[in-house]
């Protein structure tokens, strides 16, 4: 059987590899010079391989469709990937969150066991083969796959895996052109969003003021002001940047968000908002006491000057100046309801949110080839007889954690595993 892949990414490469050790005769056909290009910035250059939590935690970790995953997870589970890459010599390590990393950190070795793999087994990698068209034939009044044209030939085949990524970081090769392909077979598409992506916020001089802090073991709770509701609630890190808020709790939010019904004319009218609590650690009680103690030891100090043991120094001007209380003033003459709105700000401070940075900047994208238009058993198109996906083309997306790369193995195992 000669099946052909399109698209060298982690899912691209797994079908590969699963079709060939099936005995297939497998083509993989990559658009850029080199294989795995997206694979390697994960996890900030360091891949974040998969988690180490049940599969079941991984269908609630993925708020699109996660439901759509329970057969290719349940045929290609986070130990086979750890298994595969031990057996090409990478031993793997688990962190903090459940998240496994290779013990070198370094993403490159994660790539070239795959790499090494396809080698191994003689499969052709063709490069700078921009697929342009899936060939197709009438078979009883259904499509059937025939092969592909590329910008240079044609290739025929039995079976055509699509896994040719989303549209977030364009660079690495993900610039939506599988999307058209298979809206061309009549597929639909599904919006398209960025997901797990920072956030803009409105105060321009705050983002200045705060650029590069980063925090550790802070909450957020985001609000919908307009209907005073709570939409999402987290613990971990998060960081300021020049145009607002970014993460791992921020990108996670950002998942949760996109999905959030008008949420961009919400965004648009200032009614979502982050509100932050500095001090998880403490009730509004012992913080009170804590501030309290502070200022006893040094009484005479400004109030400006009096934060630095309870705050990191970037936050301290910006906490200073929304308390309302005087900069100058003496830390013995603020008075107790001064003191109750510190405490209220340190444990609830409020940034209204403006928008999503654009989808080039996402690490995953949210929308794609709609899931009722697939077998979630075999991968396999219900339109076209013979085309199968894979990856980041589903309408399938996660939060952080390396729950993202695990479908890409998955659903590559399962599409790469089934003939038509």
């Amino acid at each position: 059987m000669k099946t052909i892949i399109i698209g060298g990414g982690p899912a691209g490469m797994m079908s590969a590899i699963t079709a060939s050790k099936q005995g297939d005769e497998v083509i993989l056909l990559e658009k850029q010079n080199s294989l795995g290009r997206k694979l390697l910035i994960t996890g900030k250059g360091r891949c974040n391989i998969t988690s180490s939590l049940s599969m079941d935690e991984f269908i609630k970790n993925t708020p699109t469709n996660g439901k759509f995953l329970y057969s290719a997870f349940k045929q290609y589970t986070n130990l086979d990937i750890i298994n595969f890459l031990k057996e090409q010599g990478l031993e793997v390590k688990e962190e903090r969150g459940n998240r496994i990393f290779p013990v070198t950190d370094k993403s490159i070795d994660v790539l070239e066991c795959f790499k090494k793999k396809i080698k191994e087994l003689n499969i052709k990698v063709k490069y700078g083969e921009k697929v342009e068209e899936i060939l197709t034939k009438e078979n009883n009044e259904k499509l059937e796959v025939i092969g592909v044209k590329t910008n240079n030939d044609k290739f025929f085949a039995d079976k055509v895996v699509l896994a040719t990524g989303g549209k977030s970081y364009p660079l690495t090769g993900s610039t939506g052109d599988g999307y058209n392909l298979a809206k061309n077979l009549g597929h639909t598409i599904t919006k398209i969003r960025p997901s797990l992506v920072p956030i803009e916020i409105y105060d321009n001089e705050m983002c200045k003021k705060l650029q590069g802090l980063s925090l550790k073991n802070v909450e957020i709770k985001v609000v919908d002001v307009e209907n005073n509701k709570n939409i999402y609630e987290d613990f971990g890190e998060m960081i300021f940047t020049h145009f607002g808020v970014s993460g791992p709790i921020i990108l996670s939010l950002s998942a949760h968000l996109c999905r959030y019904k008008n949420v961009e004319e919400k965004l648009k009218n200032k009614k979502i908002v982050l509100k932050i609590d500095f001090k998880t650690a403490l009730s509004e009680k012992k913080l009170d006491d804590r501030i309290l103690r502070d200022f006893g030891e040094e009484k005479n100090k400004q109030f400006k000057n009096s934060l630095d043991k309870l705050l990191p120094q970037k936050l301290i001007p910006v906490i200073v100046e929304k308390s309302g209380i005087n900069p100058l003033k003496k830390v013995n003459e603020i008075t107790k309801e001064e003191r109750r709105k510190l405490v209220e700000l340190l444990k609830s401070f409020e940034i209204e949110l403006k928008k999503f940075r654009p989808i080039e900047e996402a690490i995953i994208t949210n929308g794609g080839i709609s899931i009722k238009e697939i077998n979630p058993k075999t991968m396999e198109s219900k339109i076209v007889d013979g085309l199968f996906f894979a990856g980041e083309i589903i309408d399938v997306d996660s939060y952080t954690g390396g729950f993202n790369l695990q479908i890409a193995y998955s659903t590559g195992y399962v599409a790469g595993l089934h003939q038509n």
